[in-house]
This record gives structure tokens, sequence and C-alpha cells, in this order.
């Protein structure tokens, strides 16, 4: 039986707004675990669990991005209660998934989040083509292994071989992403950036604001995975849009 797309680690998840998180390539969402402590009982945080990876690491990736947007956007759904603020968080890949949940809550559940906040991902029309958002498994893994400052030399043959495997199955799964033309959602869009990100650039990040009436384009500190070195700064943040979400719902 395959397992749920979800983990909401709030003791009671449909009681506060609620703050999806999905996460980068080759990475499990079990990195936004620690956040449910900094939110409390304010925010809760459900992570987006893909196939292939953590708890569902023997669990096949679906045969196309669509595929999956569709199951998170069911699940997002069936979990939130009625009229629930939903904050969509996504990072680089994630970023991109997160787009296509947001379209789909609206046009499948009729659900309109209060927000889509994208971190290091370019924007949609950049990822097909020649211009695609990720690299090759091996750079995406250097990539990664150098943002949390692993030295790759270190790393036992056994334990890359798996990271790759699941950046190999992310990148085939951005591969068939079908862009939906230019659209604009029914939400407000926040871009953030790191200064020192190479891959994806203020310019990439300023693309965002064609996809939305009401756009916001922030740096921070740091490269690529600057959240991870500026965890204070983003959580706060997102508390904040959080915050005012639930307060137009109100």
């Amino acid at each position: 039986m395959a397992g749920s797309w979800l983990r909401p680690w709030h003791p009671a998840p449909r009681h506060a707004p609620a703050l999806l998180c999905l996460a980068p390539a080759g990475a499990g969402c079990g990195q936004y675990r620690p956040w449910q402590e900094r939110f409390g009982d304010d925010v809760s945080v459900i992570g987006v669990a893909l196939p292939g990876r953590e708890s569902r690491w023997s669990e096949p990736m679906p045969g196309t991005l669509d595929e999956a947007v569709g199951q998170i956007a069911a699940e997002a759904d069936a979990l939130l209660a009625p009229g629930q603020p939903c904050l969509v968080f996504g990072q680089s890949f994630g970023g991109l998934l997160g787009f296509e949940v947001v379209r789909r809550l609206a046009a499948d559940h009729g659900r309109t989040p209060v927000a889509l906040v994208i971190a290091a991902c370019r924007a949609p029309h950049l990822w097909v083509g020649a211009g695609n958002g990720l690299l090759a498994a091996d750079d995406e893994l250097e990539r990664l292994l150098t943002a949390r400052d692993l030295d790759p030399d270190l790393l036992d043959p056994g334990t890359r071989e798996l990271m790759l495997e699941t950046l190999r199955a992310d990148v085939e799964l951005s591969l068939t992403y079908r862009y939906p033309g230019r659209v604009v959602l029914p939400v407000p869009v926040e871009a953030w950036g790191g200064r020192e990100d190479t891959t994806v650039t203020a310019a990439h990040l300023a693309a965002w604001s064609g996809y939305t009436e009401d756009f916001r384009h922030r740096e921070f500190p740091g490269g690529h995975y600057f959240c991870a070195e500026r965890t204070d700064d983003i959580t706060s943040l997102l508390r904040t849009l959080a915050d005012e979400g639930n307060r137009h719902a109100s």
C-alpha cells in the first residue's frame, strides 16, 4: 500500500494556519519537522513526502510531475479543514511543485492558498528546454553536499549512490514537466533568493512577477541553500505571512 504524501507535525493540524513545505531535489521533508517546534501551536507545518526517500524510500516515483501534483493536492484538500488558511512554501524543485500544487488546489478543489513562497527556484517557463532548472544528478549532489558543508570525498560509495539515485529520480521527474503557458495565480507570490546563488539569480526570481498580480522579491545572505543558513529569518517571515492569511480568513 502506498504511503501518504503528507507529513503533518502539528498535534491538531486542522486547527491552525497550515504551512505546506516542499523540499529541494534529492531531499526529504524531514528537514522541516524542527520548524514545528519554532512555530508551536500557531502554525501547522506539513511536509510533502515524495516517494524514494525517508520513510517512502522503497516506493516508486510517479510517472509524471502532473501525477505527483494531483496526489499532493488531493491529500492536502482532504487534510485541511474547510476555510483553513494554507501557505505553500517550496525550495528549488519544490518551488516548481508548489506552483503547480497551488494551481491544482484552486482548479480542482476550489481552495485558494493565502500565498506561494518559492525559494531559489526559477520561474516555470525557465524549467523547459535548455533552461531546465535542475542540473545533472551528479552536479546537484555536489551542490547539495557543499551547501551542507560535507566533503564529497568522505561520503561512502553506498550512501553516495543512494543520494544520487534519489536525485536522478527527481531530475527525471522534472523533465516530465509540461509548461502550462503564462498563467496568473490567484494568490500573492514571494520569490526568495540567496545573494551568492549563481544557479538561480535575481533575474530568474524576478521572472515570477508575471505569474501574479501581487509579487514580492526578497534576497538573503547565502547561496542556493540559504534557507538552511537563515532559518530564523525564514521561519519568522513565514510566521508573519501565515498570520496575515489567518487574519484575512477570519
